[in-house]
């Protein structure tokens, strides 16, 4: 089994700790993971992205070739368009459905959507809106990995022990708000 993911967004979205979650989620299964370092701007507004490889046999690279992503999972619409082409056929792509204006020329954020959604396996996911109702817009993250979970090729069960383990220290309202937030993403893929 081996599974490709490559997570984007905009400096201080959380790409990281996207692939953190996952990543000790997999470890906690059995699985190899090897997370690439981040590629772009290394500040707030910046493009960025990470590529993780999950196996269950070693894994040599750390960088996904360009056509062979299982998954493109994405914190920012204009972003997930930028890495489409990492996709393998069968490949789904995964993105937040609000976008981070930090350009004058930004395009049109519907035209936008309405290309990903375009895609043969897409879902769009309202994260914004989710991780506002499970109390906190910084847990868009989790919502995501919470969205992705559907398709990521470990228990639904093991990546909610990551959200435990990694926000636990955090207090017991964060870790509420984490724990929600991945149930409503889940919940929210189609």
């Amino acid at each position: 089994m081996k599974y490709d993911i490559v997570l984007c967004g905009v400096g201080g979205q959380g790409v990281l700790s996207m692939a953190a979650l996952i990543g000790r989620a997999a470890v906690v299964e059995g699985l190899n993971a090897k997370q690439s370092e981040v590629h772009g701007m290394a500040q707030r507004g910046g493009a960025v992205q990470a590529h993780l490889r999950l196996s269950d046999e070693v894994i040599e690279s750390d960088l996904i070739p360009r056509g062979a992503a299982d998954l493109v999972l994405s914190l920012e619409p204009v972003e997930a368009l930028r890495y489409v082409s990492w996709l393998c056929p069968t490949g789904t792509l995964v993105s937040s459905a609000n976008a981070l204006v930090n350009i004058p020329n930004y395009p049109d954020t519907e035209g936008i959507l309405a290309r990903i959604r375009a895609l043969p396996h897409s879902c769009v996911i309202e994260a914004e809106r989710l991780a506002d109702e499970a109390g906190d817009l910084l847990a868009v993250n989790t919502v995501m990995v919470g969205a992705a979970s559907r398709l990521l090729p470990m228990k639904h069960e093991s990546l909610e022990h990551s959200v435990h383990q990694t926000f636990s220290r955090k207090g017991e309202r964060v870790l509420h708000v984490n724990l929600a937030a991945f149930a409503s993403g889940r919940k929210a893929f189609q």
